[in-house]
């Protein structure tokens, strides 16, 4: 399985979850980083140093990293979903398509939830085709 380095705005829930899903995942709490102000430059490097692919909910900055800083060991930007288990298996499931996570760029979107069954619908909506009178 991959190594990972949990930015530090990575929920701690969904590293334990790839963790038990085979990952060798750091945490910034675990490489005693947390609350060192560490730049995003300083958190990629440290990650490629230690050969492991940034996993992260700060999607702007690290895409912009990746495109100023293109050898590093990987970057995997997320959008922030209340559902551990689910999220963390989206990020198993992609992963493993890769060979090598180097100087690659992955990125893990929350799939849109569906209509509601109790949506509203607009009036206008509701009517049928306009008829012709003659």
């Amino acid at each position: 399985m991959y190594r990972l380095y949990a930015n530090e705005n990575f929920p701690r829930q969904v590293a334990d979850a790839l963790k038990k899903l085979g990952h060798d995942v750091l945490t910034t709490m675990e490489a005693e980083n947390a609350n060192n102000a560490m730049t995003d430059e300083d958190v990629l490097a440290f990650a490629t140093q230690d050969k492991r692919a940034v996993i992260t909910l700060d999607r702007r900055d690290f895409i912009r990293l990746h495109n100023t800083h293109p050898a590093h060991a990987g970057i995997i930007v997320c959008t922030q979903d209340p559902d551990i288990i689910e999220q963390a298996s989206r990020i198993h499931q992609t992963i493993l398509k890769y060979e090598t996570l180097n100087g690659c760029l992955i990125r893990i979107n929350k799939p849109a939830s569906p209509a509601s069954p109790d949506a509203v619908i607009s009036p206008k909506s509701q009517r049928g085709p306009k008829r012709k009178i003659l």
